[in-house]
């Protein structure tokens, strides 16, 4: 069956990643860059009027369909949807390795949002579905917007920017990095001093770094 609609997931880097504080609630609050790479996942929509409910083509190796950020990016959506929905059938092509930082799973649940809210009709803003992801994931806002950015709080405020379109040579190296346990580990540095929009694109690169790479 041919999709009716076919996009690309794309991969992101944090060109530096600042951690400057943590909230009550435990989350970390953060200044970070966001860069988009033109490489990443594919994701195919096929709509199935005769099959209502959201499933993937074939399961993702090692993730649990529950556990998808594409089955539950879909899921939020016809929570908020009225009236009936045909089903759809996801498929995806998977170029990101799992564990790596390159936001793979919050890039699907992007694409899913954006692809459905076509799909389905839906109408909603891009506001509105950076809403809707942020409750997925603090990355999922800044793939729902697709523009690089200058990211704040837990990383959902943003502020478009134009880094350099250079060339990145991307290693993921033999083991996966789990975000929660970088997070909680004792030794992160949590009082980073903040900077302003501006500087963070000019001077010395090397005042910039990843405060997550000492753990």
């Amino acid at each position: 069956m041919t999709p009716d609609l076919i996009l690309p997931s794309p991969a992101k880097l944090n060109l530096f990643l600042h951690i400057v504080g943590r909230r009550e609630d435990g989350y970390h609050e953060l200044q970070t860059l966001f860069q988009f790479l033109d490489y990443g996942d594919e994701l195919s929509f096929t709509l199935t009027p005769g099959e209502p409910g959201v499933r993937l083509a074939e399961p993702v190796p090692g993730v649990d369909d529950e556990d998808n950020l594409i089955i539950s990016a879909a899921r939020a959506l016809l929570e908020r949807a009225q009236g009936d929905l045909p089903g759809v059938t996801i498929g995806i092509t998977k170029r990101l390795p799992m564990g790596g930082g390159l936001g793979g799973g919050s890039s699907n649940a992007a694409t899913t949002l954006l692809a459905l809210n076509h799909l389905w009709q839906l109408d909603l803003s891009t506001d509105e579905l950076a809403g809707i992801g942020l409750g997925l994931g603090a990355d999922v806002p800044v793939f729902v917007r697709g523009h690089a950015a200058f990211g704040e709080g837990v990383g959902e405020t943003l502020t478009n920017a134009n880094p350099p379109e250079d060339w990145f040579v991307v290693l993921k190296p033999g083991c996966n990095i789990n975000t929660g346990k970088i997070f909680s580990e004792q030794g992160l540095t949590r009082n980073t001093p903040r900077i302003k929009i501006a500087p963070a694109f000019e001077g010395d690169a090397s005042r910039y770094r990843n405060d997550c790479e000492d753990v």
